[in-house]
């Protein structure tokens, strides 16, 4: 078994890209739904995890409260306080499942950093609860 089986294409996913302004970006995030969502470059390279926290601490600290001002700004100038680390198409599997232990999703990449898509920690479980009779 292999990465690609667990894999949630790009297409189907919820990221951010780094031209986003802050509106932009908080409309985004509030249609998904999720609290952390990959970002990526005008490349398609992943460059790291932004979460509602990140946000959250980024208007604290400028003190904005008006979503006019939020159009002014770019995603860029939000400071990200953790980053889910990718990991690499053709990784091994255990390497993948360790991960999956402390984040809800992990980044793939291939082999030129380029965001392909991401495996979920749920899809994982769910994998092995179904394979191993588990109810």
């Amino acid at each position: 078994m292999n990465i690609l089986f667990f894999l949630k294409p790009k297409a189907t996913v919820t990221v951010l890209t780094t031209d986003c302004t802050l509106r932009q970006a908080l409309e985004i995030m509030d249609k998904s739904g999720y609290t952390a969502v990959p970002l990526i470059d005008e490349d398609g390279k992943y460059v790291g995890t932004i979460s509602e926290g990140d946000f959250l601490w980024f208007f604290k600290s400028l003190g904005i409260f008006n979503i006019k001002d939020a159009e002014k700004v770019s995603i860029k100038a939000i400071n990200r306080r953790r980053d889910n680390l990718p990991i690499r198409i053709d990784e091994d599997m255990s390497n993948l499942i360790n991960m999956s232990k402390t984040e809800n999703f992990i980044p793939v990449v291939d082999d030129r950093d380029v965001f392909i898509g991401i495996v979920t920690r749920q899809d994982i479980i769910d994998y092995f609860l179904k394979n191993n009779n588990i109810k």
